[in-house]
Parts: structure tokens; C-alpha cells; sequence
């Protein structure tokens, strides 16, 4: 009897619970549900409360039975659900606070925003992620400190080393800046003041890093003909700070005319017979190679990369460094003596000629203030425009130094492989970046990459080429950067996460943006969802500002 009566009120208890739903505030179904950590996708669905994936499975059916209910529900049958995008090379910094939607991001599915990179980032750390919280971003944000911040704050531009005391202000300006939340410390070595600095420098500041559990990521001292000593370099720098190495932008720009002093490492690692000055084909295999066997000694290190054969920066990387040392006003002001411009003319020229180059057709002007008519056109276009019907290598340089004492411009620089993209894709420690700022919709001809980064992988390189798979690219899009970052809480499609979620269209996602026309917004997007709330919703912008300010290991160790 007693067995019977608690058999009764089992059930009385199994109807009770039926009768009462279980509430989510989101709930997403019929999606196939890709992880993030490069498993195969299954069919389920997606429960979120709150800020938290709370629960993953077979849902759909006890919503229609009325067992489950939601605030909101998105069917995403037919559609692939996973983790948000995190993008690990991003120059957001300032421009997010005046574009606080960032709208050229979240439409292409990304979520968490690392910034900071290349040598710079807004100072301080605890001002900048403060005033993003405070007044409201549509993704997360994390930085990294930049050395180039840190340089100029304590020595300027000047082109010397830093003196003992001087050492001592820029490691206690790394720590601050860990101690405020960055993820890591980031060099922009080809870049004024970093390009003047010792590898000893930046390895006493990596260690400061590494004493708060940051990483060093690299915009190294050269993507052309000295890249193997670049890398050897960084991976020297990871090794006697005891940090992590993440080198940003991954590629191999130019002809790939490698200094002769390099020859012998490429043969050890091709196994190939390449004589000094010959033209190196492939030579991503042997970048590659480089980086996997410091892997394979047991260093940590990681790649992150755009998956353009193009490059973007500022115009005045074509201007030698010497020139630029006292600031551009002065260099504009020393130009102005004819024998000075002929020397940085000759200069320059040998520069490119030395990597086989006769013109500076490759290289395209993105945005140029002081004559916006120019934006698009290649330095050779100009060159011509001016009035050179046959023009050398010189006149294109002469076009250079008048654009810099005008104001300089943003450039694109049509110099990499499309070979070598694809391959270093492949590669399964690179991660995909945008290295984009917050785009000003109609601004300029700037690198489509702002707009398209992740639609154009999953585009191009996994639909169209298949160079890599549907679950490959979203692992290199989602847990690989999160690891990175230590970002342990994102990254990932699993119960107890945070809610940030991608829904698109594995058939129709496509990146609209071109170098010709790069103001066009990525399509296939149906949702895209930040802390568990819509910023992107049926393909619309909901200017919901949920993101979070994400910090480092050496905030919360110090008691943040």
C-alpha cells in the first residue's frame, strides 16, 4: 500500500511539473548546432537565460506541446547555430567609442573584439574599458597595451634606447596596464618608436606580462625579406619571457626574396635546394614550418590572419624611419631640401627594386584627406594623373613623398599570394582576424576586410574552395581565439557558457565588400547575439548594446 500511494504521488509530481512550463528567455530551434571546438554539427536546439547558454537539445517539440516557453524564439531551421566570432586583431579602440553599435562587425557575426594590437592601444586600459561599459557597446571588448603607447609616453620617438630608469617607467606602465585589465602586451615593430627598439627592451616588458598571465602578440619587424629573422625574433622574445607568442597578421608579403643569410635555414626546413637570391616559391611553407617546429619543441605559440592576399596601413611605412624619427612635421619640413628628397627618393626606390618591383601600381590609396579624389587609385594611377605618361619606379616614389607632405593617406598593399593565404589558412594555430578598425559607412575606399572577414572565409575559402571545412573555420573563428585569450567563459557552444551566438545560412553567407566597393555589409546573418541579447536580429541591427568589457588575469589576481 505504501508502494502504491508513492507511486501515486510520483505522478501526481510528473503531471505537476508537465502542467507548469519551463520558462527560457531565448530559445533557438531547428538549427544544426556546430560547437566551436571543430566537432561535427548536430541538430538541437539552443536554450538561453540571462547572459547563459543554459540548456543544448531536443526542445522544439515541448515548445509546440506548450511544456516549454520562450520571451523570444528564432527558428533557425536550415541554419547553422554556434558560437559568436571572436575577432583577435582588431584596432577598434577609439573608434568604438564613437561607433558603439559597430555595425561593420556584428553584421559579419563577430561578438568580442580584441584591440589594442600593433603597438598601440587608448590609455589608459581602466579609462577606456570603463567608458565602453558605461556608455554601452553592441559586442565584448578586450585589450591588449601597446608598446608603442608605452614608448612614446616615456621616451618619445626618439630612435635610442631607453635608459635604466626609462626601463623601469615602461615596465611599471605595463604593469598598471595589466593590472587594469589587458590581456597581453602588443609590439608594432615596423612602426615609429617600436622600430627603434632592442629585442632586450621588449623581452623586460614581456616578462612583466608574463608575471600576470598576458600573452605577447606581434606585429613583427618584417612580413617580406627578413621575415625568418622577424620570427625568430618573437619566438626568442616568448621563450626568455616565459609568454605566450601570437603573431598577428600571419603572411608573406612581396616576392618572397629572402635575405642570403636565410637560405640555409629555408633548406633545413624544405628540405630543398634554394640558391642566395633566388626566388623562394611557396614560401609560407617554409614560415610555416619555422613557427610548427618551435611548436614542436614545446614552445606556445599561435598565428591569427585576414584572408585577403592584401595588406592596409598608413602610407608613411613607405617613408624610411630615420626620416621620421622628430615627428612627420619635421620630416615634411627637411624634405623641403631638394638633395634630402633625393636621397629618400633614391632610397626608397632601391628599396622596391631590390624586391623586384618597377612600379608602385600594387599599391592603392584607401583614404587621402587633403585630396579624397585619389582614394582608389593605385600610386601609379596618380603618378600618371600628374602628368607622366611613361613613369619609373622613381617618379611613383616622387608621388609617395608628395602625398606624405600633403597629409599621408591609408593604403591597401596588393602584394601577397593567394597561394600562401590559402595555405597558411589550412594551418590549424592561425586563427581568423579582421585587423579592421570600426568602419564609418561611406568613408574612404578602405580594406574590404572591415566588412567581411568571416562571411568571405566561410564564403570563399570553405563553400567555394574548399580549402578548409564548415566546423575547421568556426573553431578558427571561436574557441581557438578564446583559448588564446583566455576567455574561458566564450568561445564555445556549451551549456553554462555565455550567450554569445551566431545563426547564419551556410549557403547563402557571402561577403558583399570589394576593393572597389567596400561599404557593403556582409549578408547570411539571421541573428547574431551578444550576452544572450539580439544585436543583430532577421538581419536587422536591433541597436541593442549588451557587450561587456572583458578583462585580464592580471585585473582580477589584483583584486578587480
Amino acid at each position: 500500500m505504501r508502494f502504491i500511494t508513492a507511486l501515486a504521488l510520483c505522478a501526481m509530481c510528473t503531471v505537476g511539473l508537465i502542467a507548469a512550463p519551463v520558462h527560457h528567455d531565448l530559445l533557438i530551434t531547428g538549427g544544426t548546432v556546430i560547437d566551436g571546438a571543430g566537432n561535427p554539427g548536430i541538430r538541437a536546439d539552443v536554450a538561453v537565460d540571462g547572459d547563459t547558454i543554459t540548456a543544448i537539445g531536443p526542445m522544439a517539440d515541448a515548445l509546440t506541446r506548450g511544456e516549454i516557453e520562450a520571451d523570444t524564439v528564432i527558428d533557425a531551421t536550415g541554419r547553422v547555430v554556434c558560437p559568436g566570432f571572436i575577432d583577435p586583431h582588431t584596432h577598434a579602440d577609439s573608434s568604438l567609442l564613437e561607433n558603439r553599435l559597430a555595425e561593420n562587425f556584428i553584421r559579419d557575426g563577430v561578438t568580442t573584439l580584441i584591440t589594442g594590437n600593433c603597438g598601440g592601444n587608448h590609455w589608459p586600459v581602466a579609462e577606456f574599458l570603463a567608458s565602453a561599459e558605461e556608455g554601452g557597446i553592441a559586442p565584448n571588448i578586450a585589450t591588449l597595451v601597446g608598446h608603442n603607447t608605452v614608448r612614446r609616453r616615456v621616451i618619445g620617438r626618439e630612435d635610442r634606447d631607453p635608459t635604466a630608469e626609462q626601463l623601469a617607467s615602461m615596465e611599471a606602465l605595463v604593469d598598471q596596464a595589466m593590472r587594469e585589465g589587458a590581456m597581453g602586451l602588443s609590439t608594432g615593430l615596423i612602426y615609429i618608436p617600436g622600430t627603434y627598439s632592442e629585442t632586450e627592451e621588449i623581452i623586460a616588458l614581456a616578462r612583466v606580462v608574463a608575471r600576470h598571465g598576458g600573452l605577447y602578440a606581434t606585429h613583427m619587424r618584417s612580413e617580406t625579406e627578413e621575415i625568418f629573422s622577424a620570427i625568430e625574433e618573437a619566438l626568442r622574445i616568448g621563450r626568455e619571457a616565459n609568454v605566450p607568442v601570437h603573431i598577428s597578421h600571419f603572411k608573406v608579403r612581396g616576392h618572397a626574396m629572402f635575405e642570403e643569410s636565410a637560405y640555409p635555414l629555408i633548406n633545413d626546413l624544405l628540405g630543398s635546394d634554394y640558391e642566395p637570391g633566388a626566388h623562394v616559391p611557396a614560401a609560407s611553407r617554409a614560415t610555416l614550418a619555422l613557427v610548427m617546429r618551435a611548436r614542436a619543441q614545446g614552445q606556445d605559440v599561435t598565428l591569427d590572419q585576414y584572408p585577403y592576399p592584401a595588406s592596409s596601413t598608413g602610407l608613411g611605412v613607405m617613408i624610411p624611419d630615420w626620416l621620421r624619427a622628430e615627428g612627420d612635421d619635421h620630416a615634411v619640413e627637411i624634405l623641403a631640401d631638394p638633395e634630402t628628397r633625393a636621397r629618400v627618393r633614391d632610397e626608397i626606390a632601391e628599396r622596391y627594386r631590390g624586391r623586384g618591383l618597377e612600379d608602385l601600381d600594387w599599391a592603392q590609396i584607401a583614404s587621402c584627406e587633403s585630396d579624397p579624389s585619389l582614394n582608389g587609385l593605385s600610386i601609379r594611377d596618380v603618378t600618371i594623373r600628374r602628368g607622366t605618361p611613361e613613369p619609373t619606379l622613381e617618379d611613383d616614389t616622387e608621388t609617395v613623398i608628395d602625398l606624405f607632405m600633403a597629409g599621408g593617406a591609408g593604403m591597401i598593399f596588393h602584394s601577397q599570394s593567394e597561394d600562401d593565404v590559402m595555405r597558411i589558412m589550412r594551418c590549424p594555430i592561425v586563427g581568423v582576424c579582421s585587423d579592421s578598425s570600426v568602419r564609418r559607412f561611406g568613408s574612404g575606399v578602405p580594406h574590404p576586410r572591415g566588412y567581411g572577414s568571416n562571411a568571405r572565409v566561410l564564403a570563399r575559402y570553405v563553400r567555394g574552395l574548399h580549402n578548409i571545412t564548415l566546423e575547421e573555420a568556426i573553431r578558427k573563428m571561436t574557441s581557438l581565439n578564446a583559448q588564446r585569450f583566455a576567455l574561458r567563459d566564450r568561445g564555445l557552444l556549451r551549456e553554462g557558457m555565455r550567450a554569445d551566438i551566431v545563426v547564419f545560412n551556410p549557403r547563402t553567407v557571402t561577403d558583399r565588400a570589394t576593393f572597389t566597393d567596400p561599404h557593403q555589409h556582409s549578408e547570411g546573418f539571421d541573428a547574431v547575439i551578444v550576452n544572450g541579447e539580439p544585436v543583430v536580429l532577421d538581419d536587422e541591427v536591433t541597436r541593442a548594446r549588451p557587450g561587456r568589457a572583458l578583462r585580464g588575469q592580471g585585473f582580477w589576481a589584483s583584486g578587480g
